[in-house]
């Protein structure tokens, strides 16, 4: 059921963009494609893949973002990593700096303690820095989340959300990102914090790597609380 619910609001959400592109020609719409692949033969047989889309909408007050990713490695025919993420956020401004939120967050992981996590979350966000070379978003809010471990256990919850999102434009050409998302409930808490570096190439074409740790507070016998992802991929701009 949530990952009915969670394709539908994605499907709604890319539909949005592209009417307005058709509607505006120059409307504001902007996004990105990433990929990344890296394989070895001989000795050991080994294949990764990472890719993920992102798009943004925003017009006047409003401004919403959706993105949905992807990341698969695997060693001599033998999966060992496989995970989904998708992604919606809604932002109104009421302020210059102050604003409110919606999101929706849905990840899968073959490989980790849970198998899905999906929640919902409202609330208020504030732009501390605005740049040009510094920026700085936090957010919290109050939400639910479901999630269904890999013995098939499922587990439902309300939830706190705090989150973080800084840039840093280190150079005409490059940048640094970090993100942090914490959910805090009454049985789990999960912890993502993302650390990435861009550097364009040529055009609107960059090179990123990236970092990712997710952890959660308590987990099945069994299995892990922390899983990292590394990746590294082109990203074409638009």
């Amino acid at each position: 059921m949530a990952n009915r619910t969670l394709w539908l609001a994605a499907a709604v959400l890319f539909a949005l963009p592209v009417q307005a592109a058709e509607e505006e020609e120059n409307g504001p719409l902007s996004g990105s494609v990433k990929l990344g692949f890296l394989g070895t033969s001989g000795n050991t047989e080994t294949s990764s893949l990472n890719t993920g889309v992102s798009a943004t909408y925003a017009k006047g007050r409003w401004e919403h973002d959706a993105s949905v990713a992807a990341l698969y490695a695997a060693e001599n025919e033998v999966t060992t990593a496989e995970a989904y993420e998708a992604a919606w956020r809604s932002r109104w401004d009421f302020s210059e700096r102050d604003f409110i939120f919606g999101r929706l967050n849905w990840r899968k992981d073959r490989f980790a303690a849970f198998d899905t996590q999906f929640s919902q979350t409202l609330g208020y966000g504030r732009r501390i820095l605005t740049g040009p070379t510094h920026t700085l978003n936090t957010e919290v809010g109050a939400g639910a989340r479901q999630s269904e471990d890999q013995f098939g256990v499922s587990q439902d919850e309300t939830i706190l959300f705090g989150g973080l999102d800084y840039k840093w434009q280190f150079s005409e050409t490059a940048h640094f990102e970090q993100t942090i998302a914490v959910e805090a409930g009454e049985d789990n808490t999960f912890i993502e914090s993302k650390s990435s570096v861009s550097a364009s190439l040529i055009g609107a074409l960059s090179l990123v790597a990236s970092y990712t740790i997710r952890n959660n507070s308590d987990v099945p016998a069994g299995t892990e609380k922390t899983d990292t992802q590394t990746a590294i991929a082109l990203e074409y701009g638009f």
